[in-house]
């Protein structure tokens, strides 16, 4: 029986958003008269599908693509002026077998699809189309019409060709690992695959022994196409085809035969193709996913480019942040074979020209907690927690081993996690004696990541996860700080070696420490008393009474707080403000909180002033209300893309490796936090939101609230609460500080 894979174009579905909206007008004393409207999936596709991105010539090579994906697979297409439609392919769990170095986390491949008789795409017809709420690319001229998707929920990627007059289709693979590489092996193409393409690579036992024996490849075919090994045909001219790509990756330790695994995948997914609409699930998906939440600005000449930036961001996390590991902060799984990259972090060397494959990142395989965060906290107040979920999951499988390391090393309870570590985790071995680094003495993560989990139990009240993900890490990581570090005479922790973070090395009691020690401690005593046991909150109050002030001192007449306690003499080495940790990520000062003053002094006499990448400037700008500030910073960072490459929200590397996801995560979260904050049951409208910005909006908040609305010259003139208990908890704006 024939497969039938072609997706009918005529399905049109429109969804109605299950909230009511109202029209609300802002009295003398603050109360909210609330009038009834509504908003239909078609509007609002509307209003996102004027952020397609849309080209009218074809490429020049794998720097012109656009990103797709489907959360765990990931595409970088582009055309070539030969006529050929290319795109590599990935996933977030194909690891070489040096997961730690620049050809760490690598592609599957390439695919090229070649039209016969057809030797370039027409100029003056051509358009290349990223369609958002379909999560699809088009491409066509006036002969022929190209669709490309990713099935939001099972791993095939489908190549539709649609002509006006009959021709044939050549696919070939495109796979540069034909040779030993360090210890990295060849790829293996299968032979005598009739009707298929089928190749994978397996990692050697020469490599790192935690991915010895993995395996990740994949299958193309197609009805009517014939030949093997690297190249494909169809086998008569007609005017549609359709091409499948089916990838796969079998885990170290799995003891599955690649091949065997690939085959039973490769069938199961054609019987579900010839049972289901393949297209109307993946649609579904994706307008449930667009109608999570939004931000559309108007207002001025920088709304449109921040509009953009937003939705792409949150498109590039989405196509990226449901697979088996945390999306990497350097490239995500969209690096390409760069002609400008810069090898190292050595800024005097000259560019690398067609040297680099697109399997090299800079930075590295390894995870960076500092630069991992920026892509995750905004999920929250969208309500991507789905795609949250990979982080935690991944921080929880490292948490049992750290622990034992700990206990080995130091022969105390609790556990850490490495400010950078491969997705695994371990540690190092940190004597009192050893020389400073920039990442050894770091303690942070543990911390920031359990207020996150903390966030994302009150956003939710998912109680396993509390139980069996949040609880585990949290308390072994207080249990950590509280048994590896002494006290001083006046029975005070004493965090002593202990880095502020990467910034000043082996100091005593660093600002960000204190800080979410004493964020964590509080909302753990908060906590429902189901969640933990006696001993557990005994050691909690007994540690937060021995826990030392945050830092502080005097600037030019000010008091603002400090980087770490004693004498400020510790030499920099990196260009952060850690003192600032006490703002964001830890929250303890705020708009709406005691000691804004010393907090804004602390912010206006920073060191370091800068914003782009991993900088937090923007979000703590936001969380003190500093409107204009916070503004002028996402508007920098959401125009900010890579020179060389064409995707107008693939970011220009900065700290990090293009195209850096850094970048667009802290302008994200950024511009949530001016419009809207939540901390202690209340939800804060427009706490840094500049007047000259109007907006459509829909956040979320905890208890499993959304609020939605629309500003107007710094006024809600619109909103609507869900659920309407929630109301009560909306505090609108008194003003708003410039």
């Amino acid at each position: 029986m024939q497969l039938v894979y072609k997706k009918c174009r005529l399905v049109s579905i429109a969804l109605i958003l299950n909230a009511l909206l109202f029209v609300c007008g802002l009295t003398d004393a603050g109360a909210l008269t609330p009038m009834g409207s509504e908003l239909s999936w078609h509007q609002y596709e509307s209003l996102l599908s004027a952020h397609d991105v849309i080209w009218n010539q074809p490429g020049h090579g794998a720097v012109d693509s656009m990103p797709l994906g489907n959360g765990d697979i990931g595409l970088n297409l582009w055309t070539e002026e030969n006529g050929s439609l290319d795109f590599y392919l990935s996933k977030s769990d194909a690891w070489s077998e040096e997961p730690n170095g620049a050809l760490g986390l690598m592609k599957y491949g390439g695919v090229r699809v070649c039209i016969s008789g057809k030797r370039s795409w027409n100029p003056k017809s051509f358009q290349q189309k990223l369609h958002l709420a379909q999560a699809e690319i088009e491409v066509n001229d006036e002969e022929v019409h190209v669709v490309v998707w990713v099935e939001a929920e099972h791993p095939v990627v489908h190549v539709s060709v649609q002509s006006v007059d009959p021709v044939t289709v050549q696919v070939s693979l495109l796979n540069w690992r034909t040779e030993k590489t360090g210890k990295i092996s060849p790829d293996i193409v299968l032979p005598h695959k009739e009707g298929e393409i089928v190749w994978y690579h397996q990692d050697s036992a020469e490599g790192d022994p935690n991915l010895t024996g993995q395996s990740f490849g994949a299958t193309i075919k197609g009805p009517g196409m014939k030949g093997e090994g690297r190249e494909l045909v169809s086998s008569q001219a007609v005017r549609s085809h359709e091409i499948l790509v089916f990838p796969l990756t079998v885990k170290a330790g799995q003891g599955t035969n690649w091949v065997d695994a690939e085959e039973q995948l490769v069938v199961q997914e054609e019987k579900r193709l010839r049972q289901s609409d393949a297209w109307s699930d993946h649609l579904k998906w994706w307008q449930k996913f667009w109608q999570r939440g939004w931000i559309l600005i108007d207002g001025d000449r920088d709304a449109a480019s921040v509009t953009s930036g937003y939705i792409l961001q949150r498109f590039i996390s989405a196509s990226a942040g449901r697979g088996a590991h945390a999306i990497k902060f350097n490239g995500s799984l969209f690096v390409v074979d760069n002609p400008s990259v810069l090898l190292g972090n050595d800024t005097n060397k000259q560019p690398i020209y067609g040297a680099v494959t697109a399997d090299y990142r800079g930075w590295g395989g390894r995870y960076w907690f500092q630069n991992t965060r920026p892509i995750y906290w905004p999920m929250l107040a969208q309500g991507d927690f789905d795609m949250m979920l990979p982080l935690f999951r991944q921080y929880r499988e490292m948490l049992d081993s750290n622990r034992k390391q700990v206990h080995e090393y130091y022969h105390h309870d609790g556990a850490y996690f490495a400010e950078t570590s491969p997705f695994w985790g371990g540690l190092r071995y940190l004597p009192p004696d050893k020389p400073g680094a920039y990442t050894d003495f770091y303690f942070t993560p543990i911390l920031e990541l359990s207020m996150m989990m903390l966030d994302y139990y009150e956003y939710t009240r998912d109680e396993q996860f509390a139980r069996d993900t949040m609880m585990p890490v949290a308390t072994q990581g207080i249990t950590f700080f509280d048994q590896h570090f002494g006290r001083d005479a006046d029975g005070k922790l004493l965090l002593d070696p202990d880095n502020s973070i990467e910034m000043f090395w082996k100091v005593h009691d660093p600002a960000p420490d204190i800080a979410g020690l004493q964020a964590l401690l509080r909302r753990l005593s908060g906590l429902p008393e189901n969640l933990s046991t006696l001993e557990q909150r005994v050691q909690w109050k007994r540690l937060a009474a021995e826990l030392p002030p945050l830092p502080s001192g005097n600037k030019n007449g000010r008091e603002v707080l400090l980087p770490y306690s004693g004498p400020q003499n510790q030499s920099p080495h990196n260009s952060e403000n850690p003192e600032l940790y006490a703002i964001y990520p830890f929250r303890l000062y705020g708009v709406h909180k005691p000691g804004l003053e010393i907090a804004r002094n602390t912010f206006a006499s920073r060191s370091i002033q800068t914003t782009g990448c991993w900088v937090q400037d923007p979000v703590q700008a936001a969380y003190l209300g500093l409107s204009t500030i916070a503004k002028n910073d996402v508007i920098f960072n959401f125009n900010r893309k890579d020179p060389h490459l064409k995707f107008p929200a693939f970011w220009d590397k900065g700290h990090d490796y293009a195209p850096d996801e850094d970048n667009g995560g802290n302008a994200q979260l950024a511009l949530q936090k001016m419009l809207m904050q939540s901390d202690e049951g209340k939800i804060w409208l427009l706490p840094a939101w500049p007047t000259e910005w109007n907006a459509d909006f829909k956040l979320h908040a905890p208890d499993n609230t959304t609020v939605e609305g629309r500003v107007e010259n710094g006024k809600i003139v619109r909103l609507v609460v869900m659920p309407e208990s929630r109301m009560k908890d909306v505090v609108l704006p008194e003003g708003v500080t410039k």
